[in-house]
């Protein structure tokens, strides 16, 4: 079929066996070695597949899925490529477009749940990571972090240059960015490539450092692509959602829920799941495979392989009913890097006791005419003042909003 590409990969092919990577999980105790002494063998089959973009029409909008008593509707539309979402404390909602190096403000100021006015608020090369502190807004670019005084209409002033020397960003440059409960500011930054050791130890981490950009350091590394990150509204603990590494088949490697500490190594490139090895990457120096792996924080929960988890926000509004309360949404952009293409939707992840417990849908329907073509790729989750959710796609310029009746 012309559709698929179908590439073999084969890691360090020096033996004549071949093992497909969807084995029982004894393949990675007993095949891949702990020395360079021996090789390294596993022949994985791989696809891309990228459904076609449909526009979102009202048709498509209206069979869009959520759960009993929720409706949704476009908040706005025709807005570009929006990524990041926040919403200020006055009501104002904020949308990063890094193609067009641009934070614009939409305002839905007669309350019918659409926005009635666009403009822009700043201009910075790559603009995507987006917080609010203190008064400020912070702005995440690739190798830079901006801070500016907000004004009461909800426009910012001149954007200050605070951080200059961000790593560059190779695969992964979308930066993301939020304050923590200790008032420090949180700053992630991907791996340059799918899987490899870092020659710069501040790539595959998430950074932290004072509000002004000073004391900036390594909080957590071995994190292969850390868009969506939070703290649990209830216990202050931090949990973020990971990417997983590519081509090691359409089941792997699983989307991570990592509970995020200061000092953790999370495994990347070498670790990943639950304790598995990564084939084509060996620890380096004498460290053997089993001892990175002692070194490594293992996920809390995993979600379905490419799946590409992005922005994530804790649910603390008043118009859900109760039991969402502290749960956590996340926006599945969705896949390319399987034969059957998963995510393009949003998905409630379920806290317990203050840990994760579980996945849910909640807003479906992006995927189309049998999974051939979608008409979202969904980037960014955040909570509206008025305790809806909104919900941006950066394929067809669309916001939209989830609102409960």
């Amino acid at each position: 079929m012309k559709n698929w590409i179908k590439p073999t990969l084969l890691f360090a092919a020096l033996t004549a066996l071949v093992i497909s990577c969807d084995s029982d999980d004894d393949f990675w105790d007993s095949m891949i070695p702990e020395t360079d002494e021996n090789p390294t063998t596993a022949q994985i089959e791989g696809y891309v597949f990228r459904p076609g973009l449909m526009p979102a029409t009202d048709a498509n909008v209206q069979q869009l899925k959520v759960p009993a008593g929720f409706t949704v509707n476009k908040f706005a539309e025709e807005l570009g490529k929006p990524r990041i979402l926040i919403v200020s404390s006055a009501g104002h909602v904020y949308a990063s477009d890094r193609e067009a190096g641009l934070v614009m403000m939409l305002q839905d100021t007669n309350g019918d749940g659409t926005a009635d006015s666009k403009q822009t608020v700043a201009n910075i090369k790559q603009a995507h990571g987006l917080a609010i502190h203190s008064g400020k807004m912070y702005i995440a670019a690739v190798n830079e972090v901006y801070s500016a005084d907000m004004n009461m209409d909800g426009t910012l002033g001149e954007p200050q240059l605070i951080i200059a020397d961000l790593p560059d960003g190779g695969q992964h440059p979308n930066r993301t960015i939020a304050f923590g409960p200790d008032e420090k500011m949180y700053i992630t930054v991907g791996s340059t490539c799918n899987s490899c050791p870092e020659p710069n130890p501040m790539n595959a981490t998430i950074l932290q450092a004072n509000a002004d950009g000073s004391d900036i350091k390594v909080y957590a590394k071995g994190l292969r692509n850390t868009i969506g990150f939070g703290w649990h509204p209830e216990t202050g603990e931090m949990w973020g959602m990971d990417h997983g590494i590519d081509w090691l088949g359409d089941n792997e490697q699983k989307e991570e829920v990592n509970k995020l500490t200061q000092g953790a190594n999370y495994g990347w490139p070498y670790i990943y799941g639950e304790g598995k090895y990564n084939p084509s990457d060996r620890p380096q120096g004498d460290t053997t495979y089993q001892e990175y792996l002692q070194k490594t924080t293992l996920p809390t929960q995993t979600y379905q392989a490419h799946s590409a988890p992005m922005q994530m926000a804790f649910y603390t509004g008043s118009q859900f009913p109760a039991e969402y309360q502290n749960d956590a949404f996340v926006a599945m952009r969705g896949s390319w890097n399987r034969s059957e293409p998963v995510g393009y939707k949003v998905v409630r992840l379920h806290f317990e006791n203050g840990q994760p417990t579980r996945f849910e849908d909640f807003l479906t329907g992006f995927l189309v005419n049998n999974n051939r073509n979608h008409f979202g790729r969904l980037v960014g989750v955040a909570v509206q003042r008025d305790g809806s959710l909104l919900v941006s796609d950066d394929t067809n310029g669309v916001i939209y909003r989830v609102a409960h009746q």
